[in-house]
């Protein structure tokens, strides 16, 4: 009986042994890929899978939690220039040897702001130059033609020499994640349908926060006028609406004038997010402070004064803004 549990622990090693230090199949040489902030085991091992870098997703996933490397996958994007074993594989993405490199993307940053910046980045290959917004959303592999706001603000590592579609591709699985999760603990009270009516709100709430203080009462404003079918009256979808034309001021016509994106003369929110919010504006989307006020103007110190009524509003109005 000892012998026999001998053996079999044996052979466990020896197949161990062997399958840690055989090398994976690259589908292509370089292979670039990315994994998500937050990715777990399971999902890694998924979608190494699915990418055909390794054969079976539960067996290389128990392989990684017999050595201890469950909880230590490190988000980035990965590049293999030649054949490694699953054991080096595994090194590599629990040290997180990405790259040296970082590219940050900004909260509230447009979809406009981002592509620029990308194109300035020197640690990165410029694939998508010469592409339109919807040939970028085809090659990472959105459902959505409009790339606006489905990008998440953060730091990201890349390795040298890898692409901005493999950037965005990674950015824009976070987002779906980070907003995914957000959907799933909203406040049941909120007067949103859809996890993208909530990025479209949080992109507003992100351009309209001064003081981060504020954050959930100016989405508390914003979710009291949807309730009231009230409208939302923010300057920033106008600008936003105005694309080229806006010059950093906005007059009295550019407020009358209609377009898709003028919550002064259409009702709800605008068609698709106007920026890229963060973590922090995704949360007070969904999150309001529960108040009763229907108006704010800014001080001019980046915090803003929150009113009731139309009257309370036209006197600090008044007071902070002539």
């Amino acid at each position: 009986m000892v012998k026999t549990l001998l053996l079999a622990v044996l052979l466990l090693v020896i197949g161990g042994v062997y399958y840690g230090f055989a090398p994976v199949t690259l589908p292509s040489q370089p292979f670039d890929f990315s994994l998500n902030q937050g990715s777990s085991l399971n999902a890694v091992s998924r979608q190494f899978e699915q990418e055909g870098l390794i054969g079976n997703a539960r067996l290389f996933s128990f392989f990684a939690r017999v050595l201890g490397k469950a909880g230590k996958i490190q988000a980035g994007i990965y590049q293999l220039d030649h054949a490694v074993s699953r054991m080096e594989l595994l090194q590599m993405i629990s040290q997180g040897n990405a790259s040296k490199n970082r590219v940050t993307i900004i909260d509230g940053w447009n979809f406009r702001q981002l592509r620029e910046a990308l194109d300035d980045s020197e640690n990165i290959r410029h694939d998508t130059q010469g592409l339109s917004d919807a040939k970028i959303m085809q090659q990472i592999g959105a459902t959505e033609a409009n790339p606006e706001g489905l990008f998440f603000p953060d730091t990201y590592y890349v390795a040298a020499g890898s692409s901005d579609i493999d950037l965005l591709k990674l950015a824009y699985r976070t987002m779906q994640q980070r907003l995914q999760q957000a959907w799933l603990a909203r406040n049941p009270d909120v007067p949103l349908n859809s996890p993208y009516q909530a990025l479209t709100l949080a992109s507003i709430v992100e351009k309209e926060t001064g003081a981060a203080a504020d954050r959930t009462m100016i989405a508390g404003v914003f979710a009291n006028r949807l309730r009231k079918h009230m409208l939302l009256q923010t300057d920033p979808t106008v600008i936003y609406g105005m694309g080229d034309r806006y010059s950093g001021v906005l007059h009295h016509e550019d407020m009358t004038r209609d377009t898709p994106y003028n919550t002064y003369t259409r009702a709800g929110l605008p068609p698709t997010p106007i920026a890229m919010p963060g973590r922090d504006a995704l949360y007070a989307a969904l999150h309001p402070a529960n108040t009763d006020a229907l108006y704010f103007v800014a001080r001019g110190d980046g915090s803003s004064k929150f009113s009731s009524s139309l009257d309370e509003h036209n006197r600090a109005v008044n007071q902070y803004q002539k």
